[in-house]
Order: structure tokens, then sequence, then C-alpha cells
């Protein structure tokens, strides 16, 4: 049984009502006040996945009740409440219809927003016990607001852009040129949110190239006529059209496809946003909120956020090849371009043996300096950036990274394309890379 965010709010003011009439002060972000009675603990540890699908064991079950009591606001031993970002909605509704469905008795309430919303909210004393975001810096203003643990957040899907009109396309948009039309009525989300940001991030990707020059950012930005606090605004106000155009997730276009019309962002312009999701450190029900976020990491979750369009992180999904994401270069170079793992078979092979944490190891794959040629680096770049689908960076001085003669490219067994770099240490080493950027 799940109940709405409604019904959070409902409860949410009946206990600020309670707190005018005397009760104790409701909870502080950096340290909960006593409770006045510890739960009961759960009769039985949850089960993770249904009967006919594969089981992912969750943590055990307490044996007794937790050290530090939960306010009034707490849930009981069987409900949760998920903080998650407004463009998880779907995929997440029909993971906790399953997940309740393997834990009888358990109550979902989610509370779906733009994650700088659900972040703040967090820092604010907001009950809950799962924190999904659409990047990862709201991730870390909840770390900073001390609701979650540094280290414990895990990437759990991805996501790409793609700009939207509505389905009669009065504008006549037919390109990525077309956003700077004057007079254009361009709706985008704001900075604030995620993909409010990594729609600024293609713009000015696209004004760093011949193809669209340094003026395109800018006169895109004169277009537009309203920021939205999260993507789901957005893509509402496109297929209604109150706008002539817009930046939503892949994942947001395709539930609204009959009424919306779609232009591709190139990956070299595109961005691959990579979803963290974590325990929030004082939930009330960490054993079962702990059970809900292996249930997402897992294979039922993993092939429910693949159905909905997102690109899966963990292991392999049904439909998905999570691994095999083409790397895409970008920054002060001549050509602009990605390349996937079938593009790098066409190079030149070479085999080099390092040494990694593990000891000496021999890799195939192609020379950085050779990817590096291929896509015209400019003479005024000085830094490379290496980004991997969960989020970690490398930044290393580009000289070095030339000098480097056998630094290179490789594929691991899943399709996924890492840098190996002989001469840098292993924390320069990224997995799964799926942008380098020249600045």
């Amino acid at each position: 049984m799940r109940r709405s965010p409604i019904a959070l709010l409902m409860l949410v003011c009946a206990l600020l009502l309670a707190a005018c009439g005397g009760t104790p002060a409701a909870q502080q972000p950096t340290s909960p006040p006593a409770a006045t009675a510890a739960p009961a603990a759960p009769t039985a540890a949850p089960t993770v996945a249904p009967t006919t699908a594969p089981t992912i064991a969750p943590t055990a079950a307490p044996t007794a009740a937790p050290t530090e009591a939960p306010t009034e606001a707490a849930a009981t031993a069987s409900e949760l409440t998920i903080f998650a970002a407004a463009s998880l909605t779907d995929a997440f509704e029909e993971i906790a219809t399953a997940f309740e469905a393997a834990n009888p008795g358990t109550e979902i309430t989610y509370n779906f927003a733009g994650s700088q919303q659900l972040a703040a909210q967090l820092n604010e004393g907001a009950p809950a016990d799962v924190f999904a975001s659409a990047n990862g810096r709201q991730m870390e203003v909840a770390i900073e607001g001390t609701r979650v643990v540094s280290g414990t957040q895990k990437a759990f899907v991805r996501n790409r852009l793609v700009v939207i009109t509505p389905k009669d396309n009065p504008a006549g948009i037919t390109t990525l040129q077309d956003l700077a039309k004057p007079g254009l009525k361009l709706i985008l989300a704001d900075a604030a949110v995620p993909v409010g940001q990594y729609s600024l991030d293609f713009l000015g990707k696209a004004s760093a190239t011949a193809e669209y020059s340094e003026s395109y950012s800018p006169t895109v930005l004169a277009n537009v006529v309203s920021f939205e606090d999260n993507v789901r605004s957005v893509l509402t106000k496109v297929a209604l059209g109150e706008g002539d155009a817009g930046i939503v997730y892949t994942t947001d276009a395709a539930l609204d496809a009959d009424n919306i019309g779609q232009i591709a962002i190139p990956d070299a312009l595109n961005t691959i946003a990579s979803y963290p999701i974590a325990l929030v450190a004082d939930s009330a029900n960490a054993t079962l909120a702990q059970a809900f976020i292996d249930y997402v990491l897992g294979p039922e979750g993993q092939q429910t956020l693949v159905k909905y369009g997102f690109i899966s992180t963990i292991g392999t999904a049904s439909g998905a090849a999570p691994g095999a994401v083409p790397v895409a270069i970008s920054g002060l170079i001549d050509t602009p371009r990605s390349f996937s793992a079938e593009d790098l078979a066409t190079f030149e092979q070479v085999e080099i043996t390092v040494n990694d944490r593990d000891g000496a190891i021999t890799v195939t794959g192609v020379l950085l300096n050779a990817i590096l040629d291929a896509v015209g680096v400019q003479n005024s770049a000085t830094t490379v950036v290496f980004t991997g689908g969960d989020g970690y960076t490398a930044e290393l001085p580009l000289a070095d990274l030339q000098a480097d003669a056998d630094a290179i490219l490789a594929v691991d067994d899943n399709g996924a394309i890492r840098n190996v770099l002989p001469s840098q240490r292993p924390r320069f080493w990224v997995k799964g890379l799926v942008t380098i950027e020249i600045k």
C-alpha cells in the first residue's frame, strides 16, 4: 500500500499543530532529539524480490530496537519515505509496487520533486529514509547537511538530454540551431535543477564549436520564457503548447511521445546524467530502507529503470548494455565526437603491461594520443578531465597525458570503456568513462 505525498503533507501539518500545543520540538537535521519510546523491532526480515524473479537478499533485520528512537513524526517499522527526483516518478512507482508486493505490509510514501528542493527539505529536517537525486551535487548538499553520510551514496542509473517541441511544432524547429531563432519561446528547468544545469552545459559545449559559434548560448538563453522547478513541468508546458521548445531527459520525453516532437542532442554535446541513491542517516527504518536500495540496485530494479528508458549503471539489465556507453570527447578540440567500443576497435590496438592495485596486468587498447589526434586538440588546451558514469572524475594536465606514450583507452568485458594511464596513480584511472573534456 502506498501513501501519497498529500498524506505526508497532512501528517506534517498535524505534527506542526501538535508542536504549537506544547509537544517536543521538531527534529533538527544535525542531531535528532531523544524519543519517548523506541519502536518495536520488525517481526521478520523483509524480502526483496518477488518469488518469480531472482532475489537480492537485504541486510539482516535488527534483533533489537534502534538505539536512537525516531521522533513522533517517524514512520512505523513497515513504512518508508522516499525522496526522489521528479524524473524517476514513473519508474519508482512501479518499483514500489513490486517492492511492496514482495514485502507485505510495507507502505512507501514518495516525495517527487526537483533534486534541489528535496535536498533543501532534507536539510530543514524533513523525515525521510532514502534520497535518490538526479545529480551528485544535490546529494553533496544533503551530505553537507549531515542527512547523508559521505561515501554511502551509490550511482544507480544514468540519463541523457533531448530537445522537445509541441506535436504540431508551430515554430518549425528541426535543428538545434533553430533554438536561437528570434522570438522563439524556450522553456528550461532552473539552473539549480540538475536537468537545468545539464541544459546549460549543452549550450556551453555547443558554443565552443565552430558549428554553433560563441553567440549560440547567449542567443538561445535570451529566448527562455520560463525556468521551471523540475523536469516534469518543462515537459507538461511544452506538450500543452505553452512553449515552442524545451530540454528534458529522454526518459521524460518517452512518457509523452505521442504529444511531442523530439530533436536528438549528439553525444559530444550531451551530458550523461548519473543518479546517486543513499540511505538517509537518521532513517527510522534503516533495514527496510537499505532493502529498498538493494532492490533498486539489483536486477529487478534495474530492469524496471531500463524499461522506462534509463541507462543501467549496475550489473546487467534486460534490454540494456549498461557498459556500452560511448565516450563523448568535447571542449577545446576541432572535432567533437563520441567513440563507442566498436569505434575503438577500428584503431590500431596496442598491448601494455602496467601495475595497478592488484599488481602487474596486461591490457589491450587504443593509444589515447591517437584519439586526441583524431579530434584535434587546440593549442590553447591545458587540462583534461575524465568522467565516469558514476560521477567520478579525474583531472590532470594535458601535457602529462600527451607525454605518456603508453596511455590507452581499453574496453572491459561488459563493453565499458576506461582509461589506463601507466605514468599516473590508479586514482586517475576511470572505469565506465562517459566523457573526456579538454579544457
